[in-house]
């Protein structure tokens, strides 16, 4: 980070051997990760993955089993004036219909002690100058996404932790999304973003975290991540197991990503397509992987057994094979 954007409030984000059980059900395991200041860190994983448990945990809404999530070294609940150190938006945020936008900031800064003249401020620095006297009834999904943005930044908090904050933006407002997180991480925060918009957060984030299953799959900066995606093909097929045995007959390795979809590694189309079709075997789709985040989501995110981490050097990703 360079000190000439940095903020003497910068703190790291870490959560250490998390984990969380509701009744008989794992949704939090053995999860560790840290989000650094003045970088943008995507929190990746399927539908029911634990993300947004992780970031209940981190705010102080859930407590955890057992394990650790701290903001500069604290639990959300110790933390002096918690507003202004984190601001968080999270996918269920929700607003007084009757409530205008420009009162509805008001509110919330009387009652954490922030100066009301705040309130312009946020409104300016989310695009809602124009709509701050209208009723939060009227406004769009995408609009209450940004009135939340706001509120979120309303102490001027060093740590943003946000659960989805694209939904319901038009894809202009998904791009302003990106240039204004951009601009809050430059600034020196810790910006923290869950999301399932792969396309986006591939163009967006700095560092990514992708859980499973409720544990830890890989974490690390998103280039080094991404450049260790060897060339492979995906294949959909009727007949995954005998497809399995071909290519183990070929010796090439090859593993199954879902009951129908098998993974070829160190392919190429011109090599797999002969072999295929002297075997006689049905495909309904043949896809060459490529080396961007969406290929490293689900080879990371198959529904397998998680095996233990890889041991990688200082500076690298970690990551756990599916």
């Amino acid at each position: 980070m360079d000190s000439a954007t940095g903020r003497a409030d910068a703190v790291a984000i870490e959560v250490s051997g998390l984990n969380k059980r509701f009744g008989s059900i794992q949704a939090v395991a053995d999860l560790d990760f840290t989000v650094a200041p003045g970088r943008i860190t995507g929190f990746l994983g399927p539908n029911g993955a634990g993300k947004t448990t992780t970031l209940r945990i981190l705010l102080g809404l859930v407590k955890a089993t057992s394990g650790t999530a701290t903001i500069g070294g604290h639990r959300y609940e110790d933390l002096d004036r918690p507003l202004h150190r984190v601001g968080a938006l999270l996918e269920s945020t929700s607003f007084h219909p009757a409530r205008r936008a420009r009162d509805h900031l008001r509110m919330c800064s009387i009652a954490a002690s922030i100066e009301t003249s705040r309130a312009d401020e946020v409104l300016d620095l989310v695009g809602l100058r124009d709509a701050a006297r209208r009723r939060v009834g009227g406004y769009s999904l995408g609009m209450r996404q940004r009135l939340g943005l706001a509120t979120a930044l309303l102490g001027d908090p060093s740590v943003l932790i946000l659960d989805e904050p694209a939904n319901g933006l038009d894809p202009q407002g998904i791009a302003w999304l990106r240039e204004f997180l951009r601009y809050l991480a430059g600034e020196g925060r810790t910006v923290l973003v869950s999301s399932h918009l792969l396309a986006e957060m591939s163009q967006t984030v700095d560092d990514v975290v992708i859980i499973a299953d409720g544990r830890a799959r890989a974490s690390g900066p998103l280039a080094s991540l991404t450049s260790q995606v060897r060339a492979a093909m995906r294949v959909r097929t009727p007949e995954a197991d005998r497809l399995l045995g071909v290519m183990a007959a070929a010796h090439w390795t090859s593993r199954r990503l879902a009951h129908d979809l098998v993974l070829v590694e160190s392919v190429t189309p011109d090599q797999l397509g002969p072999v295929l079709a002297r075997s006689q075997i049905v495909v309904y789709e043949l896809v060459n992987q490529s080396t961007d985040l969406e290929s490293v989501f689900l080879s990371l995110t198959a529904n397998e057994p998680v095996v233990q981490p890889v041991t990688t050097s200082p500076g690298q990703p970690s990551v756990t094979p599916p």
